[in-house]
């Protein structure tokens, strides 16, 4: 018989995680004890919105929430680079350990002094796997070339095309690339050549168990991999806020 292959997806979404992807992970690691098998990390770090990586946290004396965030090294990277293409810029990582007393113990801001990730995506992967959240999972990203080459086509999707000397992630609409600036403003680019969620990510991963949080549940377009065993991830409260200090 075929092993389990649990599977679940997130962008990185916080230098802290997000707690529903912590609860996603809980899941997963329950079923890998009920059913055994493997569990992957589907990372969509090819993903480019700056607000999937806010990180809110907080005060351990007052309780008050905060919320933090990277630094970019431009606004054409902020607004439109994936994730893996999003530099940190020199200084934001020691700017920000400055301010983590206030939310979270000794262990976490040595933790976060040690991450020498050069972008975003990196460097939360890299904070997940110090607080022990990746083991025994293993991580496939969306951004991985490999991983797009091996991946069927689909119709509809965001490739990484260059832009004012930048890396940015462009949705292919109506034969044009375009980038979206916001409310219903498009910026459409020049034609050029390039590389080109559910259907697509199963081509590669061929999983028969996905933990689906609340809001993939609403557009997760099951008919697509209808050999999957779909589970709701575990119910867990504060799901925006980080998980740290006070979960570990």
């Amino acid at each position: 018989m075929t092993q389990p292959l649990i599977c679940f997806g997130q962008q990185p979404c916080g230098f802290f995680p997000r707690r529903f992807l912590a609860a996603k992970i809980f899941t997963a690691r329950r079923l890998r004890d009920e059913l055994g098998g493997e569990i992957v990390f589907f990372c969509h770090d090819s993903d480019h919105d700056p607000r999937e990586t806010q990180t809110t946290l907080r005060d351990r004396r007052s309780g008050a929430a905060h919320t933090l965030n990277f630094a970019f090294a431009n606004k054409v990277q902020r607004k439109f680079s994936p994730l893996f293409a999003k530099r940190i810029p020199e200084g934001w990582r020691e700017g920000t350990a400055r301010q983590l007393p206030a939310y979270v113990g000794a262990r976490w801001v040595e933790a976060f002094r040690c991450v020498a990730a050069a972008n975003a995506a990196d460097f939360c992967l890299e904070m997940y796997r110090r607080m022990g959240l990746l083991e025994g999972v293993r991580v496939v990203r969306s951004g991985d070339a490999a991983l797009r080459r091996a991946a069927c086509d689909v119709p509809d999707f965001f490739v990484d095309v260059p832009f004012e000397g930048e890396t940015v992630r462009a949705r292919f609409v109506g034969g044009a690339l375009q980038l979206h600036e916001g409310g219903d403003s498009f910026l459409t680019l020049p034609p050029m050549t390039f590389d080109t969620r559910l259907r697509w990510m199963q081509s590669v991963v061929h999983c028969t168990h996905y933990v689906a949080g609340a809001g993939e549940q609403a557009y997760l377009r099951r008919e697509d991999a209808p050999e999957i065993t779909f589970v709701s991830r575990d119910e867990i409260d504060r799901p925006d806020e980080a998980y740290c200090e006070a979960d570990l």
